[in-house]
């Protein structure tokens, strides 16, 4: 059976965009980048809202030859390439992206029946689809990258009154003040 993984980067006060849509602050180093990638190696599938998917159909149009690009971004490149991506819309016409379909509604059962027939780990991104997931109670690990900063407003990572036990995976801090934490979700 499959894991769910929420992963997100935030603001100290728990925030993935700040109250103008903005999320420069969340760019990652090549240490913090490196570390995602690690950990997004086990990913066959991501989920993804549209808005999420729009800014990550970038990674679709790197070449992994491109010597202009960072070797940590070139891998990152050929992660996200390869996996499948299933993106929640009721605007988005067609994919832009390969092994990509688009579904009209988020529904738990569906995906519940993806979890049980999927090996390895998917993603869930976006914080509205993300709430839909774990109101359902489908998300069984959360992924927390946690930036050194505050924003004072915007959207938040978590929805509110969300209420989970979760027991502490993993921690890991880096040199430019981003704190990871992984949780496992207690049921």
């Amino acid at each position: 059976m499959g894991t769910l993984i929420c992963t997100g980067i935030t603001s100290l006060d728990g925030y993935v965009a700040d109250a103008d849509g903005n999320f420069d602050w969340s760019t990652p180093s090549d240490e913090v980048h490196t570390f995602v990638n690690d950990l997004e190696r086990s990913v066959g599938t991501y989920l993804y809202g549209r808005r999420l998917y729009e800014v990550m159909v970038a990674w679709e149009r790197m070449h992994l030859d491109d010597d202009d690009q960072p070797a940590v971004m070139r891998d990152y490149t050929a992660i996200w390439q390869a996996a499948n991506k299933i993106v929640y819309s009721s605007t988005l016409a067609e994919p832009s992206s390969s092994r990509t379909r688009i579904e009209r509604t988020f529904g738990p059962d569906a995906v519940r029946r993806l979890k049980e027939s999927t090996p390895g780990s998917l993603s869930i991104g976006g914080p509205h689809l993300a709430a839909q997931a774990f109101e359902a109670g489908l998300i069984d690990e959360v992924q927390l990258f946690v930036s050194p900063i505050i924003i004072g407003g915007g959207t938040k990572f978590l929805p509110d009154d969300l209420h989970l036990s979760l027991e502490l995976k993993d921690e890991y801090a880096f040199r430019n003040g981003v704190v990871y934490l992984g949780y496992r979700v207690l049921r």
